[in-house]
Parts: C-alpha cells; structure tokens; sequence
C-alpha cells in the first residue's frame, strides 16, 4: 500500500491536520486491544525508554524527541480528536527491567502500543510479551536484525523498529573505508558481550573483505572495561591503516582517549552507538578528530525537513537536535500514521498498517517496511572536527 508522502509532516501545526484528523473510528478487531477507544478522549502509549542507567543518554533524548511530536500531535487536535497520551516506564538499561515494564504498560495501563526500547537487547526481551498480547512495539534504535526477525527466521510479527539495521551500517562504514578514505589494511576492536558490536563487525568485515582490503588485527573487549591500552598496543603493532570500533560511547570514548595518547593517529569509525554528549566528554575534542560514524541523520544535512524539525527542536529545548531525538520524534509519527490507516486504535489492525508502511518521509528519511519488519531508508556519515559532528555525506539504500 502506497501512502501519500509527509512532505508537510513537520510544518507547524498543519503537520498533524492533515495526518491525523478525520481518522475514522472504523470496526473493532475482536482479537486487538482497544485500549484508546476504552480510555474516552485519549489513546494510551507505552514508553518503555533507558532513562537511568548504562545507556540513559539514549533513552532520555529518544524521549525529548517523542514529547515534542506528541506535543504537536495533541495542539493540531490528535487523532480523530484523541489526544495521545504517554505512560512512561524507566527500563534502567536493562533488559529484564524492559521485560516487567512492557508486561505492566499491557496488562495495567492497557497502552495501544508501546514506543521503545532504545537498544536491541531490551526491544528483543519485549518481544514476545509484544506478541502474545498483539501490542505493536516499536524500537526507535534498536538496529540488530534479531529485534524483529527470530533466530529461527520467523519475524516477530508485532515488533517494528524506526532505524536501519546493522548490517547496513557494517557496509556503509565498510565501503566509506575502502571508497572514500582508501584504506587496505585496517583492525577491528569490538565489544565480545554485546550483539548489536558484534553484528556490525561481522558486517563490516565481510563487506570489506569483499572490496578487497585485509583485516590486519581483530581484538575485543568488555562493556565496562576502561583501560584498553594492552590491546591497543597489540593493534597499533599490526600497523593498520584504520580502526573500526563498533560500541557503545561509555568503552568508545576511552578508547579513542587512550588510542590518542599512545599515538594511534589513523582514522577511527563507529556507529550510532557513538552518539552521545559523553562521547566528548570521555575522549576530548582532539582525540575526536579524524573519527567518523555512520549515523542515521545529522543537524547540518540541509534537508527542508530536517531544518524544520531543527527550528522546531531548538525552540523547545534551546539545544540542536542529535539522531536520537530525531528517532524519537520520528517514530511518534510513524505510530500516528498507522493508527490513522488503521481508522482507530486497534492494535492489530495498527500492525497490518504499520507492515504495509511504504514512502513516508520522516526526519531521518523517507521510510519503508520490507517482509522483515527492516526499514529501508538512507544512512549518514558523520565526522568530528575540534568536538562537533560534521555533516559527511548521506548514502541510500
């Protein structure tokens, strides 16, 4: 199914005029909850964000970016003159938290869906709770394939996320180092207890592979370790000519910190994991410079969008925007969008809308649903230059 495209999605308050009003109430599916049609002149949604703990950086700005589109989904009149409503749960970056909040959103606050988690492991520890209760979740940033698709192959038929996946970063970062920075020889350091690091060191190093470069040095570490100097001594003496560091910025900016100061001066690159204010913080401005990620947008794209969404961002929050806010933001819209196709909140029928999603454009870019429940939308590389990211460039699919 075909939808009409959000050119004016994040246009002053028309944005959610002509999305959302006139939705009709439509029949109720006897197998979906209903949960908004029950709570008068609201529809409920679940939040079930990293607010505190290891990842909370994540999980608050995701937040910021969700209360902003609610906020003007609500003052254009809601949805079929619905106003959302948010019930927000604290997963405290873990994923067995994630599990008992989705379990509470379902059962005692009776959400339509659920927005989040940030991260893969606590989207996947929701799923079948998602699954069996026919709840749609939807990770604004879990980007490993296992979010939505099972082991087995089977897709987890009511979990959808708003990000590309890891595979894709793997080979956008992979063809940004043999293409655009002409490397031959370069060294992989991931974290050896996290899937979503290890997922996109497979990715990158098979597609790099396949360009014809060479994997000099692969070492790992641990999330939470903080002194990495024995094994980057071990890398810089395989003389590469480039690092990829696929992790999360609590071991990233200590990484590329003590890189630095034990004089590995090649170009570094991550992923979106990297994207945080602490990554600064941990590294320093400097030790930044000749970084890249890639990253699923970036304030300074001179995209009409994503400058409006900027303004609009900015006004609220007297700050620019980070991917996360903008995945935020996007997912709330890309949640109103399915509710409005499916003629009302039925969980189910919210689902089939939310398959059938195809050309809708949002901040992070013009966004479909393939077999996977995988979006198929565009990624943007970033550089640091003196402690700011840079706008690189922006690849497709």
């Amino acid at each position: 199914m075909k939808l009409k495209k959000f050119a004016s999605v994040f246009a002053a308050s028309a944005l959610a005029v002509g999305l959302l009003a006139g939705c009709g109430a439509g029949d109720k599916a006897e197998e979906g909850s209903t949960g908004g049609s029950k709570g008068g002149d609201t529809i409920k949604i679940g939040v079930n964000l990293e607010l505190s703990g290891a990842v909370a950086s994540y999980g608050t700005s995701e937040l910021s970016g969700i209360e902003l589109a609610v906020e003007e989904i609500n003052a254009a009149g809601g949805i079929d003159g619905k106003e959302i409503e948010l019930v927000k749960v604290d997963n405290k970056s873990e994923p067995a938290e994630a599990t008992s909040a989705a379990l509470k959103l379902i059962t005692q606050d009776k959400v339509i869906a659920i927005i989040g988690a940030a991260t893969s492991g606590a989207t996947v520890a929701q799923a079948e709770i998602a699954n069996g209760n026919k709840t749609p979740l939807i990770s604004p940033s879990g980007t490993s394939p296992n979010v939505t698709v099972k082991d087995n192959g089977d897709v987890n038929e009511f979990v959808f996320r708003t990000s590309f996946i890891d595979p894709f970063q793997g080979t956008v970062a992979a063809n940004f180092a043999a293409n655009d920075l002409g490397v031959k020889n370069v060294a992989i350091f991931s974290d050896n207890a996290s899937d979503y690091s290890k997922g996109l060191a497979s990715s990158f190093k098979k597609d790099f592979e396949a360009a014809g470069g060479k994997i000099v040095a692969e070492e790992s570490y641990v999330g939470k370790d903080s002194d990495f100097r024995s094994t980057l001594t071990r890398i810089k003496a395989a003389n590469p000519e480039f690092i990829f560091i696929p992790g999360y910025y609590e071991e990233v900016g200590l990484i590329v910190k003590q890189a630095r100061e034990m004089g590995i001066t090649v170009p570094l690159m991550g992923a979106d994991g990297w994207d945080s204010p602490i990554l600064l913080e941990l590294a320093g401005a400097e030790a930044l410079n000749n970084t890249f990620t890639t990253n699923h947008y970036s304030s300074e794209d001179p995209d009409g969008i994503i400058q409006e969404f900027n303004k609009k961002f900015n006004d609220k929050y007297s700050k620019s925007p980070d991917a996360f806010n903008a995945l935020g933001y996007d997912t709330v819209y890309l949640l109103a969008d399915a509710i409005k196709r499916a003629g009302g909140p039925d969980s189910v029928k919210i689902k089939d809308a939310l398959a059938e999603t195809k050309d809708l454009e949002l901040v992070t870019g013009l966004y479909s649903v393939d077999e996977n429940h995988h979006p198929v939308k565009s990624a943007t590389i970033l550089e640091y230059k003196d402690g700011e990211q840079v706008f690189n460039t922006k690849v497709n699919p």
